[in-house]
């Protein structure tokens, strides 16, 4: 049975700061930033937006009728928790129309909790073939306004729905995985922002894909030249090219300059979008889909890590129809149509927090769900009509 990535949905928040801009407000060169860090433009999320209200915008794109009544399984991967006991997964039964014989959860561990709801979706459908799982990645990355991290923020959501036969990527049961307990990224219950060592965060990225990948070539037998597209996880996009250059000189230098230019090409949308955290590598492979010189039946492999740290390698093979069930047009236009904002809004968006009591005035509102209001502490979410 071939089970996959049947449906791919895409979804950021309409405005946006340029780093140049930002760059210059920091007294930084901006090199660093858009070289250096490979950042241009960063998403910024609006008030009422949240993990629960950009997953369903993504998960939105992937639904229809015919498929919704088929959802078994309901899965938010998310380090941006709206509730320390109900999962971000519960909300999105309802606003979505979902049926309500569905197993709904939340996965956290750092930026791995999609990677781990996807092969939980496919050992779902290996038992449930007449069933598909729902999988959400959605997250805000915030570090703190003029902090060395400002500049790797963002905010995103993709959603995933998997099932057997699928039309995007089939995923070929091949994996490697590792965890090791690492203090290299955390956020404490207590703050709404990140903390990172990030010099060693980094270190700890390449020893782990250098560890897997060694792992994944000698458990199947393969090597790179098996593998015509590498994608990572890409908080920013120089990230995830500091792991492929462990393999510049260990591969044949036509194989590494074709590796090379597909990550450009899965890079693209990141650069203008910012860090997705649970999305990044997913967002990567969306943006190798649509930019990328992508043959029928490719095999890829994809590196997942999480801070914290869990790390791992999958393989899989891109579906040669995929164009026809990846909304490519809207994703674009999506993107180009966003609002550039200063970065003195910016500021002043990013000093702000809901609080119990608050009601959301419908005409701030500019997407299909909202976070309507906080009443008794409890979040209550609205679609628009």
């Amino acid at each position: 049975m071939d089970i996959g990535i049947d449906r791919l949905g895409f979804y950021v928040p309409k405005k946006y700061i340029d780093l140049v801009e930002l760059a210059n407000k920091r007294n930084v060169d901006p090199n660093k930033f858009t070289i250096g860090i490979g950042q241009s433009k960063q998403a910024v999320p609006d008030l009422y937006q949240d993990a629960v209200t950009m997953a369903a915008e993504s998960a939105d794109q992937v639904l229809n009728d015919d498929n919704r009544k088929d959802i078994g399984l309901v899965i938010v991967g998310t380090e941006s928790s709206v509730d320390e006991s109900k999962a971000a997964a519960t909300y999105l039964v309802e606003l979505l129309n979902l049926p309500e014989e569905v197993r709904a959860f939340e996965i956290k561990e750092a930026c791995y909790g999609a990677t781990a709801g996807l092969q939980m979706a496919y050992n779902f459908v290996a038992m449930n073939p007449d069933k598909k799982a729902l999988v959400i990645a959605s997250d805000i990355a915030r570090y703190g306004v003029n902090t060395p991290g400002e500049v790797t923020q963002g905010a995103g959501s993709v959603a995933m729905l998997v099932s057997e036969n699928p039309h995007i990527l089939k995923l070929n049961n091949k994996s490697v995985y590792m965890t090791r307990n690492v203090g290299d990224f955390w956020r404490p219950t207590f703050s709404k922002t990140a903390f990172a060592r990030g010099k060693y965060s980094n270190e700890v990225y390449v020893d782990f894909f250098k560890t897997l990948w060694k792992k994944f070539q000698d458990k199947y037998d393969v090597t790179a030249d098996d593998f015509s597209t590498m994608l990572f996880h890409i908080p920013y996009t120089k990230m995830g090219m500091k792991a492929l250059r462990t393999l510049e000189g260990n591969i044949p230098d036509d194989k590494y300059n074709e590796l090379s230019d597909h990550y450009q090409a899965s890079i693209e949308i990141s650069r203008n979008v910012g860090n997705l955290y649970t999305g990044s590598l997913y967002l990567g492979l969306i943006s190798y889909l649509i930019n990328g010189d992508v043959k029928p039946n490719e095999q890829i492999s994809l590196f997942s890590y999480g801070s914290g740290a869990v790390g791992e390698i999958y393989s899989a093979e891109i579906q040669p129809d995929y164009t026809g069930f990846l909304n490519i047009d809207f994703i674009k236009k999506e993107l180009s149509d966003r609002q550039k904002i200063s970065i003195s809004d910016y500021e002043d968006i990013f000093g702000k927090e809901v609080k119990n009591g608050d009601v959301t005035v419908l005409s701030d509102v500019h997407d299909k769900y909202y976070l309507s209001e906080i009443k008794e502490n409890e979040r209550l979410y609205k679609k628009l009509k």
